[in-house]
Parts: C-alpha cells; sequence; structure tokens
C-alpha cells in the first residue's frame, strides 16, 4: 500500500497542519538522504583502505610484510565494526534505491 508522505507540523497549541510534499521534495529528499548513507559509505572504505596502506598497494597486490598476515593497525573489533558499517551503508542504500 502507498501512502502520501505528509509533514506535520509539532506545534501542539494551534490547530495541527499539514501539506502534501511535491513529487520534486520527495526527490530531493531521497536524494539528499541517499547522498549521506554514500557519504557514511565511502568514508567507511576510506578508513579500511588506510588501514591497508603500506601493506597493499593501489594496484591491490600485497607487499611482502603483508603476505606474512595482516594486523589492522586498529585492531580487529575496530576493523571489523568498520567492515559491518560498510555493509550496513552500501544495504541501506541499495534499499532505499529499491524503495523497499
Amino acid at each position: 500500500m502507498t501512502g502520501e508522505f505528509k509533514v506535520i507540523s509539532g506545534n501542539s497549541h494551534r490547530e495541527a497542519t499539514h501539506r502534501i510534499i511535491s513529487h520534486e521534495e520527495r526527490m530531493r529528499h531521497f536524494r539528499n538522504v541517499t547522498s549521506a548513507v554514500l557519504d557514511d559509505a565511502l568514508d567507511t572504505w576510506d578508513e579500511l583502505w588506510t588501514q591497508m596502506k603500506g601493506k597493499v598497494t593501489d594496484a591491490y597486490l600485497i607487499l611482502p610484510e603483508a603476505e606474512k598476515g595482516f594486523k589492522p593497525d586498529c585492531g580487529w573489533p575496530e576493523f571489523l565494526e568498520q567492515m559491518w558499517l560498510l555493509r550496513h551503508y552500501i544495504d541501506y542504500a541499495k534499499k532505499l534505491s529499491d524503495g523497499s
């Protein structure tokens, strides 16, 4: 079931008023939310890539010291949390774009 997206005033001192958002406004809000989520995803990816600096090259070649075993500078718990956040951001952006 599809409903109309409405903005409802939070002012309780007078009669509540609302307006129906135009399709252009809905699209602008959608783009803004999607942009913010993808910015977070890119920031998280950058943090993960930073952990790999000095261990891999930009061409994804693993350097000899990394072959002995990769250990992120931030520690495994934070590294894995960032990986989970990245998955969460990408999943949320996918759901937004699918309309679910």
